[in-house]
């Protein structure tokens, strides 16, 4: 039985949706992650957001999922040949308006997948307006941020944890092996300094022991997309054990919806 809004007749969405279905809003970003990771992580974020729909539904929760939003909110990635990225307030815009079409049509039990951390925000953000306009909670699972927390506790290594490494790249090569390419991974390359200084982390220089935000762009700091030590540690069997962790869980969100959310 197919779970994409997009293959189902008119009919048959209504009736599962009237019988209580929640609906999954799966949404990455168009951008780098490496020489060797595809571009397009919302496809993974529609494909977590399908494992969590499976889960859901062999526990007795029926959920749909929409289209994906491919395109991340704005932050390190603007110059990024082939990328497409959006302002924070047209993101935010365009999440209060796909959810606010859901409830006006009578759907309020709604769960974001964000597969962008540069969404994050503009995602919150939305969230707070929604409850604020229609007096509903609406969850998102933000999930590099999540799976990110798991890395360690599922074997993951230290060294491949960070931007043009895992937690993507492994669920990439565990969910998209046909979109990656394990021979080009490697090791981060050295960054130049900016204003004089070594670059602490994204966006964050540090003098005298305190960091100072400043705007840098993706390859000022990751040249070629890799920020983290070395990518290369990265695996299919590490992806799957995160993919699974983050379905369980939101599954059980889904869980909790159906049975809080009238």
């Amino acid at each position: 039985m197919t779970r994409r809004i997009a293959e189902l007749t008119a009919p048959e969405v209504a009736e599962r949706l009237a019988a209580g279905a929640c609906v999954l809003l799966p949404m990455g970003s168009l951008e780098t992650h490496g020489p060797q990771a595809p571009m397009g992580d919302f496809l993974l974020a529609e494909a977590v957001a399908g494992r969590i729909a499976s889960a859901a539904a062999a526990h007795g929760t029926d959920a749909l999922l929409l289209p994906p939003i491919p395109f991340g909110g704005e932050d390190f990635f603007s110059f990024v040949p082939g990328g497409v990225v959006l302002t924070p307030a047209l993101l935010q815009a365009v999440v209060e308006e796909v959810c606010g079409n859901l409830i006006r049509t009578g759907t309020r039990r709604i769960l974001i997948v964000n597969g962008h951390a540069g969404s994050i925000a503009p995602v919150d953000a939305a969230c707070r307006a929604l409850r604020r306009r229609h007096d509903l909670r609406i969850p998102a699972l933000h999930l590099w941020r999540a799976a990110g927390a798991l890395h360690g506790e599922l074997g993951g290594s230290p060294d491949s944890l960070g931007h043009g490494g895992d937690p993507v790249w492994s669920v990439a090569l565990h969910l998209r092996p046909d979109l990656c390419r394990p021979e080009r991974a490697r090791a981060r390359e050295a960054v130049p300094p900016i204003l004089g200084l070594p670059v602490a982390d994204f966006g964050t220089l540090r003098i005298a022991g305190v960091p100072f935000a400043v705007p840098m762009e993706v390859e000022e700091v990751a040249p070629g997309g890799v920020a983290c030590a070395d990518s290369r540690p990265g695996s299919a069997e590490h992806g799957e054990r995160l993919v699974a962790r983050l379905a369980e869980a939101g599954a059980a969100m889904l869980a909790q919806l159906k049975e809080h959310v009238a």
